[in-house]
């Protein structure tokens, strides 16, 4: 392990940050014109950072900043995940600004400055590079979840966002307040040492109560049950690119956070967290597999499908150690490219030129885009973890996990809830090819919006037969935080 005070390990993070207020000033002189090329950069300078990020990574451990920023294989994987969901998300808006005259030159920005604390949030190796990262993240999506202003539900939607963000935000920074007042250090090494080795001490109680503040802040924001009160009505509200956003990005960096929070400075109490872990998973896997039923909304559906999806990625966290988290890493991967490519068919929902969102609206799809429809059941068999599809792949490795654990009531439970969950994203199938089409869909779609649903569709279809660089991948992430399982 190495500690340099360099800016190498930071590379990307500069590069993004600066694009953002490259992009800002350009925005402010063109007068808040050319919002199509402003976007279209933003993408070219995520694609960027993620090949800038794969290039300063290296497999050992770095530490930079005095030791707040760990640059390591892990924080590498996530961190090409987000950015590519970014860059992915943000080339998808295009036609929706366009179309619903939303075009101002702050959305793409607002992403890059999102990304940027997402990036902090999956490298930090301190509870204060943590708060900071998250906040940067946080505030950014406030004003995207607003973003369409002169809708009365997006501004609702974002200020439910904001005061129950700024809530958990507080009991975030409570819980560490707790967790350095009776440890003494906000170092994650430093509290790994403390409570790891021969001469680990046993944790106090207050520390306790501090450490499941901590888990309720970032249940919180990774919308895990029973924390998830804001997400039907946020994904709803919010501008549809920006609910594609708030799916997959933000999801995969709170949950990189919250598996290095539990497996580095609580690595060695997962007797006091993992029960706490199994009840959020549990929760969240009911929730999304029994409220999405009797959704008509397909943005309201897809909130209650993520929460579902949160559940399972936990069972792979409470199982604590490396397959574990091997597995919820495949999890995310599968998770971002199942996402976009539904999204990208929500992107397409218009009639007559008008944005649609029911689910009957689908209805008679299987004619009038034979295509389209196909590539949407694809994408609902694997999210339903249908074999061969990819989603079966990262629900076997969560729940394999589960069981080498000894965890076998939540491997169960688990299985059942999905089998439930099965039934919503067969709905949608049904609607498609079997109901008859009261107005049918415009065919007129965006070549980004194809592109991404072809490759999405294509990702899920051909994974099983080629699995070993991911597998091999997240393994290798995995493995950073587990050295003695190396």
């Amino acid at each position: 392990m190495t500690e340099s005070l360099d800016l190498i390990p930071v590379l990307p993070e500069l590069l993004v940050v600066l694009a953002a207020m490259a992009l800002l000033m350009l925005g402010v002189f063109r007068k808040g014109e050319g919002t199509a090329s402003t976007t279209t950069l933003a993408v070219l300078v995520l694609v960027g950072a993620m090949l800038l990020t794969w290039a300063v990574g290296g497999s050992e451990r770095t530490l930079t900043f005095g030791g707040l920023f760990v640059l390591d294989p892990f924080s590498v994987f996530t961190k090409v995940l987000l950015l590519a969901a970014s860059a992915i998300t943000a080339a998808m808006s295009l036609n929706f600004l366009e179309k619903e005259k939303l075009g101002r030159f702050e959305y793409p920005i607002l992403i890059l400055l999102a990304t940027v604390g997402m990036m902090m949030m999956v490298s930090a190796n301190d509870f204060l590079a943590l708060y900071l990262g998250l906040e940067i993240q946080s505030l950014s999506l406030y004003v995207l979840a607003a973003y369409h202003r002169d809708s009365a539900k997006a501004t609702e939607s974002g200020l439910k966002y904001y005061v129950l963000g700024s809530l958990a935000s507080g009991m975030l920074l409570y819980g560490i307040s707790l967790v350095y007042g009776f440890s003494g250090t906000t170092s994650f090494d430093g509290l790994a040492k403390l409570f790891g080795g021969d001469h680990a001490v046993h944790p106090h109680l207050g520390f306790v109560a501090g450490l499941v503040f901590v888990l309720a802040g970032l249940a919180f924001k990774i919308s895990a049950a029973p924390f998830h009160m804001w997400t039907p009505d946020v994904y709803e509200g919010a501008p549809t690119p920006v609910t594609s956003f708030f799916a997959v990005a933000p999801k995969i960096a709170a949950m990189a956070l919250l598996v290095r929070v539990m497996t580095g400075p609580f690595g060695e109490l997962s007797d006091q967290w993992r029960q706490v872990i199994a009840f959020i998973a549990l929760g969240s896997m009911f929730v999304g597999s029994f409220a999405a039923i009797a959704q008509n909304n397909i943005k309201r559906l897809m909130a209650y499908s993520s929460i579902g999806h949160v559940g399972f990625m936990l069972v792979g966290i409470a199982a604590g150690f490396a397959d574990g988290i091997q597995g919820v890493l495949i999890y995310l991967a599968i998770y971002l490219s199942m996402n976009v490519g539904v999204f990208a068919v929500i992107l397409s929902m218009r009639q007559k030129g008008r944005m649609v969102e029911g689910i009957d609206d689908l209805a008679g799809l299987g004619k009038t885009n034979p295509a389209m429809a196909a590539a949407m059941a694809v994408l609902m068999f694997s999210m339903a973890g249908i074999p061969p599809l990819a989603g079966f792949i990262g629900k076997f490795y969560v729940f394999k996990a589960a069981v080498d654990a000894g965890l076998y009531t939540l491997a169960i439970i688990g299985v059942v809830t999905s089998v439930v969950s099965a039934y919503y994203y067969l709905r949608i199938i049904k609607v498609m090819y079997f109901d008859e089409a009261v107005e049918s869909m415009d065919r007129s779609g965006s070549k980004a919006l194809g592109l991404v649903l072809a490759v999405a569709t294509i990702v899920n279809i051909v994974f099983i037969a080629i699995p070993g660089p991911l597998l091999n991948s997240a393994k290798a992430a995995a493995l950073v935080l587990f050295p003695a399982a190396g």
